[in-house]
């Protein structure tokens, strides 16, 4: 059996790993993906912790996340595909849709 400190190990790279792709890229698409890859690596701990500890709270509380993610994915890409027809760039320096 894998210990548990791998997991949460690996959460917290992944996790780091779309902490940068959020703060270093520019692509909204690639910013997208790392916070799908951070909602992914808080999955990884919950479902890690809840198997070490014998409940199945951290696995009931992924479901709900999953779903949210689910729902977020679908009105982010909706968005981001209404940007791209409108700006013809996925570059997020050169959306400025909401300033004055």
């Amino acid at each position: 059996m894998v210990p548990p400190s791998y997991f949460m190990g690996l959460s917290a790279v992944l996790f780091c790993i779309g902490v940068l792709g959020v703060l270093l890229r520019r692509n909204i698409i690639i910013i997208f993906m790392s916070i799908e890859l951070m909602l992914n690596a808080v999955n990884l701990a919950f479902v890690a912790l809840s198997r070490a500890w014998g409940n199945v709270d951290g696995q009931a509380i992924v479901f709900f996340v999953m779903t949210v993610a689910a729902a977020e994915a679908a009105v982010g890409l909706g968005i981001i595909l209404m940007i791209f027809r409108n700006r013809e760039t996925v570059n997020a320096d050169e959306i400025n849709l909401m300033r004055w």
